[in-house]
């Protein structure tokens, strides 16, 4: 059974950092492409961050320059490392399985105080 387990959101300044966490089991995560999403209150989910099984790296224009994803093989989890957070940040960060079949975490809350 695969799951996705996020960690490390919470509450940060803004200028702050933080550095999100999906572990995956039941799939090796490093074969598959994966991606960071998020959601705001009133608001459709939006992709952050993909990367593909090569290590290519896409972002969204609001985050570039801000925001790396990244992948740790031995530990078989997706990194979101999160810079210079700013107040519209403020999400509900969900990491993703691209692919068919697609999977999801249950999310982690990022709140950024201005």
């Amino acid at each position: 059974q695969v799951q996705l387990v996020e960690s490390g959101g919470g509450l940060v300044q803004a200028g702050g950092s933080l550095r999100l966490s999906c572990a995956v089991s039941g799939i090796t995560a490093s074969i598959k492409p994966m991606g960071w999403y998020r959601q705001a209150p009133g608001k459709q989910r939006e992709m952050v961050a993909t990367i593909s099984r090569l290590g290519g790296t896409n972002y969204a224009d609001s985050v570039k320059g801000r925001f790396t994803i990244s992948r740790d093989n031995v530990k078989n989890t997706v990194d979101l490392q999160m810079n210079t957070l700013r107040p519209e940040d403020t999400a509900v960060y969900y990491c993703n399985v691209i692919g068919v079949p697609t999977y999801w975490g249950q999310g982690t809350q990022v709140t950024v105080s201005s």
